[in-house]
């Protein structure tokens, strides 16, 4: 079965774009963006397939970690690092998406370490 494709799923779930950026802006607020948009074209276009998974991306961050300081947090203690105020400085830079494709990495090179030592 072909999937569907960004647009049709945006139809289907949001009825039209402007909701979809407005589910992304309601579900990101002021505890996980950080606002990089070009504020001469704004969320308006950016591609549907993108806003869809920042949409999933946002709303997974959300559900465990609730902010994005407990997100830093948790890959500086995924890491063993949770000391170093320097490398916690340069996270706090980065967006939700890469932090948290930087937690999933570290939690899946966590779980084959101890599948492997246990």
């Amino acid at each position: 079965m072909p999937t569907k494709s960004p647009a049709l799923t945006v139809k289907e779930k949001y009825g039209e774009k402007s909701k979809l950026v407005e589910a992304l802006k309601a579900v990101a607020g002021q505890d996980l963006w950080v606002s990089r948009e070009n504020e001469g074209k704004g969320l308006a276009h950016v591609s549907n397939a993108k806003l869809l998974r920042l949409v999933a991306t946002f709303t997974a961050v959300q559900a465990k970690f609730g902010t994005r300081v407990k997100l830093i947090d948790a890959v500086l203690e995924a890491e063993g690092r949770g000391k170093d105020s320097g490398y916690k400085a340069r996270l706090e830079e980065w967006p939700v998406p890469r932090l948290y494709d930087r937690y999933q990495a570290m939690s899946k090179r966590q779980a084959r370490a101890k599948k492997a030592a246990g």
